[in-house]
């Protein structure tokens, strides 16, 4: 009974993360409105369920978090950079969402920092890929979460942006599984956004 209940509502969270999501795809003016939205309602859902205890201390989350990040960062620069040389159309995806739906002002940026970013890590890796993991094994589990992490994005037309994702996904979500720590991935996260969005952009 208690893995049915936790069936069902992993699949009710995933319905309705995947209809809403959809939607901001059509309507960009409103996505850094409705996307925050969503994430919080995921992460209420995640904590509520969420049983892992963290036992890395603080300041190691901070020292690793910012190395992880940067190599995850270098990681997915080599992946757009092979994109690129092999394909020129798939890289139009990426540079599209990025150009419409990536952070523009200090507001969107506040939103990505404290909210989105934590979020998605206490959604995907907390409770999704947890979850999963109920079922199967901790491999298995990393590739279906991100697999419905990066499907998010490509059911809305972001094709090779959705690549992207799913290289994340399996790397941080393999990170989490190995120091299973929730505070270093969203370091890690965190750090990885910034050199992205920020300081060191694709586009």
């Amino acid at each position: 009974m208690k893995i049915s209940k936790n069936l069902i509502v992993l699949l009710l969270t995933l319905v309705f993360f995947f209809i809403v999501h959809s939607y901001t795809f059509r309507e960009p003016e409103i996505y850094w409105y409705l996307y925050p939205f969503i994430i919080l309602i995921c992460v209420a859902i995640s904590i509520v369920s969420m049983n892992q205890k963290d036992d890395m201390p603080i300041w190691k989350c901070f020292i690793f978090g910012l190395g992880y990040g940067v190599i995850l960062y270098g990681i997915i620069r080599l992946l757009y950079i092979l994109l690129n040389s092999i394909n020129k159309d798939w890289i139009h995806s990426i540079t599209k969402y990025i150009t419409t739906f990536g952070p523009s002002n200090i507001w969107h940026y506040l939103i990505l920092i404290f909210i989105v970013v934590v979020g998605e890590e206490l959604f995907w890796r907390g409770f999704v890929q947890q979850r999963i993991k109920d079922w199967t094994s901790p491999f298995i589990s990393i590739v279906i979460s991100s697999l419905l992490f990066a499907g998010a994005y490509m059911v809305g037309g972001y094709f090779s942006y959705g690549m992207i994702i799913f290289v994340i996904g399996l790397i941080v979500g393999s990170l989490y599984e190995w120091k299973k720590s929730m505070p270093l991935i969203i370091v890690v996260h965190e750090v990885f956004v910034i050199l992205f969005f920020l300081l060191i952009p694709f586009t």
